[in-house]
């Protein structure tokens, strides 16, 4: 619940810089890892190489992201944040910040730091079982 209501809310606050449902998490990552390939985006992000191709030609159709093909490997294509892309960054980790902020409303310290370790093992356990998961989609 807590994901649909951070995912919601960013929803409604990105749509004035025309980002549909969930592309700002792409944006983001394309913003901090310049020249990322959608393998290696669909791998950071958990999802399957399908949904990065769509939300990356959505991104490039509203100018926010381009692509350039790789000099050692043709059949590859990197990505790169356009000047668009990085005015909106700044925004978007400001409303990321604002909502972890909310989350953490009248928390403690402590209670902070021990939330962040719980959480972090929990997606390390996750994490085992959808490399898993994926691993067996692939050999099928």
């Amino acid at each position: 619940m807590l994901a649909r209501c951070v995912q919601s809310i960013s929803d409604i606050k990105f749509r004035e810089i025309k980002l549909q449902r969930g592309q700002f998490v792409f944006l983001t990552r394309i913003c901090e890892q310049k020249g990322i390939n959608l393998i290696d985006l669909s791998n950071i992000l958990k999802v399957d190489k399908a949904t990065t191709t769509k939300a990356v030609q959505k991104l490039m159709e509203e100018g926010y992201v381009r692509r350039e093909r790789s000099a050692g490997d043709k059949r590859m294509w990197h990505l790169f944040p356009s000047l668009k892309a990085e005015k909106v960054y700044q925004y978007i980790i400001e409303e990321e910040n604002r909502n972890i902020e909310n989350c953490f409303s009248g928390f403690t310290v402590s209670e902070k730091e021990n939330a962040y370790s719980l959480l972090k093992r929990m997606r390390e356990n996750i994490e085992q079982d959808w490399k898993k998961q994926k691993t067996l989609k692939e050999e099928k």
